[in-house]
């Protein structure tokens, strides 16, 4: 029961913080032998965009026409590069990542169905194009977005922490989220390696509709009219982490992988998706323990009720915004 306060306070610090865990996205694609579009994508926030940009490549020139665009607090600027002795071997440099605290995802796809991905950051903002991606940094590549993109996909946390909050006994909560760690990582698997898949648009709203029915649930339960998910919460957390998992892989399908190594880079963003959920979990209970004796237990009730309540409402509007996004 006492570690559901912290929810409402780590959402909270979540939601203010997003914007500044939103990495830049540079993406380099190879059109024709000696041709490469570059894209590139700087969150900001407020108005102020952060001054960012490729610095001039050895042997290569801008050519066409730049550019450059603003929409929703984000920043692209778009040009074609031409390279004559081509990319490999040149190093990619981004000016101004290092006056941020941002990292950059760097992804480059070559004509040969090759690609390679890296992580930049503010103390290491530059990278050579390899000949082939070395699998270790394929690894550190996607274990790092898995973990990034569960901590910024506020829907799936909102549903582990209702989970947490309508599954009291600790075994049945460890069979619970192994339950819908199992469940996702077939959906993601099967989605990404193209073995079955569904519309991104009705899986999102679908996910809403999942903390919805749990959200419910709970005010049910609190109302002493135990649901389903109280009696078996293993088989909810199946179900619906079958649908979180095709989520998941939509994210993955924006970010890409590399063709010669998509078993490989699936692996670790699985791997990653479970260690970010692992410190979500691990964050809210140890600050729970913490708060265990600061907090009288019947204002402890009725904040948790507030919270569920809260979530309730909030993935709600996300059904009705988007099933009108369709």
């Amino acid at each position: 029961m006492f570690y559901k306060i912290v929810f409402l306070f780590t959402f909270l610090f979540s939601l203010a913080q997003a914007d500044l865990i939103r990495p830049v996205y540079l993406e380099v694609i190879q059109k024709n032998p000696d041709s490469y579009a570059l894209f590139l994508k700087v969150p900001a926030k407020g108005d102020a965009k952060t001054p960012m940009k490729v610095n001039a490549i050895e042997g290569c020139e801008e050519k066409g026409e730049h550019v450059r665009e603003s929409e929703k607090g984000v920043y692209s600027d778009r040009y074609t590069l031409v390279c004559a002795q081509g990319l490999k071997g040149k190093t990619i440099e981004v000016q101004g990542l290092e006056n941020t605290k941002r990292d950059l995802l760097l992804r480059l796809e070559f004509l040969d169905s090759t690609s390679q991905s890296a992580l930049l950051d503010p103390q290491h903002n530059s990278y050579i194009v390899k000949e082939r991606t070395p699998s270790t940094q394929v690894m550190k590549t996607y274990t790092w977005l898995g973990i990034t993109h569960i901590l910024l996909g506020f829907d799936h946390l909102c549903f582990v922490f209702l989970l947490l909050v309508i599954v009291k006994n600790m075994r049945r909560l460890l069979w619970t989220i192994t339950a819908f760690t199992l469940a996702h990582s077939i959906t993601m698997a099967a989605s990404t390696l193209g073995v079955v898949h569904l519309p991104q648009q009705p899986v999102e709203a679908m996910i809403a509709l999942s903390i919805l029915f749990l959200a419910m649930e709970i005010v049910h339960e609190e109302q002493g009219k135990p649901g389903i998910t109280s009696r078996y919460p293993w088989l909810i957390a199946f179900t619906f982490g079958l649908l979180h998992g095709f989520g998941f892989a939509g994210a993955l399908a924006e970010i890409g992988l590399p063709q010669e190594a998509i078993t490989l880079a699936l692996i670790f963003f699985n791997i990653g998706v479970e260690l970010g959920q692992l410190i979500f979990v691990t964050i809210v209970v140890f600050v729970a323990l913490l708060l265990r004796h600061l907090i009288d237990a019947k204002l402890m009730e009725k904040v948790e009720m507030f919270i569920v309540y809260g979530i309730g409402g909030l993935s709600a509007f996300w059904v009705f915004d988007r099933i009108l996004a369709f």
